[in-house]
């Protein structure tokens, strides 16, 4: 059993997770982002023209979580929501040019929190990788 709450594995992943959402904040505060509106607006970036399910799947949000922010996304003009041609039950989610524009405004902000971390990039690729591998065993 561990000595200090500081010695599982669980804290440290939380804390760490905290501490780089309290890093982002600053940064997203410029483009009027919060971290999960964020983390949508990079799905599509990568993505665009999908269902809210493809991108529920990539964020690994819950359409209950996914479906506010993609609508205060949208009053914000970085994407809309239109009814499929090929589905009309389902929604494709697409970025306007306000989002595609934002994407390249937004690009250095990964860069600048790694900087900020002052981790090595083979460091910080093998945290992503372990963090991945945890999420995945134990889904």
């Amino acid at each position: 059993m561990a000595q200090k709450l500081s010695d599982n594995v669980c804290f440290a992943l939380y804390t760490a997770s905290n501490a780089l959402v309290r890093a982002y904040r600053p940064l997203l505060d410029e483009f009027d982002l919060t971290y999960p509106q964020y983390i949508v607006m990079q799905s599509l970036w990568y993505s665009d023209g999908v269902s809210l399910k493809e991108v529920s799947n990539s964020t690994q949000l819950d359409s209950g979580t996914l479906t506010p922010i993609v609508k205060r996304l949208e009053a914000k003009a970085l994407l809309t929501r239109k009814v499929s041609a090929q589905d009309e039950r389902k929604k494709v989610i697409s970025l306007t040019d306000k989002g595609l524009l934002l994407r390249d405004k937004a690009k250095d902000l990964k860069s600048q929190l790694e900087a900020k971390s002052s981790m090595q990039p083979e460091d910080v690729e093998m945290l992503r990788k372990l963090c991945l591998e945890l999420a995945d065993k134990l889904s």
